[in-house]
């Protein structure tokens, strides 16, 4: 399994910005096993939460060898605590940079399927916000949603950001600098009720999955939004468990979405921490 860092420099966001690939070009199987396809990679785009970076999920999960057992590629860029949506306001386009530029750089930089079908999105707490908004935005070109603890916040935002303090869960001026007016971000351009009625009026809804903590205080939001969808006729997969807002239930969970995603037969690949012998 190959693990690539670069960095390049992002036109949506001004400067250059760096992204991990987990990339399994090198997979090798052991005598007897069928061989890796050899064709472009499924792809998919897995986003950090808030105070995280491209490392975290590789650092907390074992994402890394099931996705060189499933031949998938899974790029991971940072999102800084942007909640990934756009301000243009501050020049800082995370959306676009999210939904087009880092698709378009990294099917250009390796070999990955340009089909709708072949091309996810995923994240965890604000991650999970940031895919849900972005595959939904960017319904034509992401065919499958992983939401995991996502932040579904948008409607306590103005409860909870009234004021200007240092704390950052309730500082009004953080959501200023990332979504504009909090008595606005409902029923705005990132509010995730919005984009999903739009997708389902395009016709083009992406297949959604759902999980979530039953001791996480965000399930509840969780469990209101996958009914909403599902109102809207979505094809949406809910999974809950025991489990806080940690890398123990996370770690559990993208196994199951990976699962759950379109990727075909699991084989093994040899490493070091799986020799045969």
């Amino acid at each position: 399994m190959a693990i690539i860092q670069c960095n390049f420099f992002s036109k949506s966001l001004a400067r250059t910005v760096p992204i991990q690939v987990v990339l399994p070009t090198d997979k090798m199987v052991f005598p007897g096993q069928p061989q890796p396809p050899e064709k472009p990679f499924k792809t998919l785009y897995l986003l950090h939460g808030i105070f995280g970076n491209y490392t975290d999920w590789v650092a907390g999960t074992r994402l890394q060898a099931w996705a060189q057992n499933r031949d998938l590629c899974v790029v991971m860029p940072s999102g800084d605590n942007s909640f990934y949506v756009d301000n243009v306001k501050s020049g800082n386009l995370y959306s676009t940079f999210i939904g087009q530029e880092l698709v378009d750089f990294t099917r250009k930089s390796f070999p990955l399927s340009r089909k709708r079908e072949d091309t996810f999105i995923g994240g965890l707490s604000m991650g999970g916000f940031g895919a849900t908004v972005n595959g939904l935005r960017f319904h034509e070109t992401f065919s499958h949603i992983v939401a995991l603890s996502a932040a579904y916040i948008i409607d306590t935002i103005p409860v909870n950001y009234k004021e200007y303090t240092d704390n950052l869960f309730t500082n009004r001026g953080y959501v200023e600098a990332i979504f504009g007016d909090p008595d606005k971000v409902k029923g705005g351009d990132f509010d995730y009720d919005v984009l999903a009625k739009r997708a389902a009026d395009a016709g083009d809804r992406p297949r959604v999955f759902i999980a979530c903590g039953t001791e996480d205080q965000l399930i509840h939001p969780s469990r209101e939004f996958r009914d909403r969808l599902k109102a809207l006729d979505y094809d949406v997969t809910w999974q809950e468990g025991p489990g806080g807002h940690d890398w123990d239930f996370w770690d559990e969970y993208i196994l199951k979405a990976l699962e759950w995603l379109p990727l075909g037969q699991s084989v093994q690949g040899i490493s070091s921490g799986n020799v045969g012998v």
